[in-house]
């Protein structure tokens, strides 16, 4: 699988050209909607360019193939390199972690139908499965889903209400999860429809994902059984495939955003003097430059461990865990630093070190936060002993 590391890293150099020359100057736009993300129309002006440069959707191959995961963070991690820089290249979330989903389980015709349009770059995506808290639904422990299916004739009928699903608004391609009496089932819908109601978009700290975080209303919304991944039972399978690569994705992206955060942040400190000489040169500035150069290469070389994990085959639960909070808890470091080091300067909009802080608290919550991560990993440690003992 994959194309090697010296042809991955050729496909990363020309999107790291295209992002700092292209996509850079766009962070200064001002399309943007109510929640200050990017409006669609930026979204695609960027993608067309993308498109003309060859860059777009660069972790999938023509022939519909996927980069190994190694190939893929040393790609992604260039995209990052802008908070604009996913979104242009067609390769943020939730969009990526979907396309690799429909990649694996996806029938032809679902391939064609639904992730056709999203390799291409004409259509957003949204994955619906985390639900209202304050009514007891699934979030990170997705066995608390109260959505439900049930099946009528040919077509399966799905209620129930989601929460804080990234995309909604805007997409034309939605993954419905639903329980059924067999179990949880996924479900592949076009969108808009009109028994998939959006209640409320909330502010979020976060600013770079279009559609926002929204809350949802599925009111008796019927879709053809053939649009159902697998057979009824199969979703939690099928999103345990989507789950390990898409915390990994994630954290390839946001290292990107820390890389760049950190250059702003060095470049001030080398060009800014107080008390007779350039802040560098203060122990204080300069010990969290160095502090953030080791959080930096301990999260390239966690993700690229991580990926190679998953690039075995294995599922890497329990390694892609380790690799989320490791890297999330790292790159808040890294982001927090760079806004000190800046001063007054990080805390503005002037330079896009204030908008990484804020994205990276947020990733320190989705996909897991980082408490439910080491609770499960704790479990893993707890049931690693008593085989040991048994043994």
């Amino acid at each position: 699988m994959g194309i090697g590391i010296e042809k991955a890293l050729e496909i990363a150099d020309r999107v790291e050209a295209f992002v700092r020359d292209v996509v850079v100057p766009y962070e200064r736009d001002t399309r943007r909607d109510h929640h200050d993300a990017p409006t669609d129309e930026l979204v695609m002006e960027m993608r067309e360019k993308a498109r003309a440069a060859g860059v777009l959707t660069p972790h999938i191959l023509p022939d519909g193939s996927h980069l190994s995961q190694r190939e893929t963070a040393i790609v992604l991690e260039r995209t990052g390199l802008s908070p604009l820089g996913p979104l242009a290249c067609n390769t943020g979330a939730p969009d990526e972690g979907n396309m690799y989903l429909l990649g694996k389980v996806g029938s032809p015709e679902i391939k064609e139908r639904f992730l056709t349009p999203l390799v291409e770059g004409r259509a957003r995506s949204a994955f619906f499965m985390t639900e209202p808290a304050a009514e007891g639904g699934a979030g990170s422990d997705p066995s608390m889903m109260q959505t439900t299916c049930r099946p009528d004739g040919n077509h399966w009928v799905i209620n129930g209400r989601k929460a804080f699903i990234t995309g909604a608004h805007g997409a034309k391609v939605g993954i419905v999860m639903a329980k059924a009496e067999e179990g949880a089932c996924m479900f592949l819908v076009d969108l808009p429809d009109p028994a998939i109601r959006i209640e409320r978009v909330p502010n979020t700290i976060d600013s770079s994902m279009p559609g926002g975080h929204a809350t949802i209303l599925i009111d008796n919304l019927r879709v053809p059984a053939d649009q159902m991944l697998g057979h009824a039972g199969d979703g939690f399978k099928y999103a345990q495939i989507r789950l390990s690569p898409a915390r990994l994705s994630h954290c390839m992206r946001w290292y990107g955003a820390c890389v760049r955060a950190n250059e702003i942040a060095t470049d001030y400190a080398n060009r800014r003097h107080a008390f007779g000489k350039p802040l560098i040169d203060h122990e204080g500035v300069g010990f969290m430059l160095a502090d953030n150069m080791i959080d930096l290469k301990q999260a390239e070389l966690m993700i690229d461990w991580c990926a190679g994990v998953l690039d075995t085959g294995a599922l890497g639960t329990a390694e892609s865990s380790i690799a989320k909070v490791a890297v999330s808890e790292a790159l808040m470091r890294i982001a927090d630093r760079c806004v000190q080091v800046m001063g007054g300067s990080g805390v503005t909009s002037d330079t896009i070190v204030e908008q990484v802080f804020r994205e990276v608290r947020a990733f320190r919550i989705y996909d897991g936060p980082t408490e439910v991560h080491k609770w499960s990993l704790a479990k893993k440690v707890k049931r690693d002993w008593k085989a040991a003992q048994a043994s």
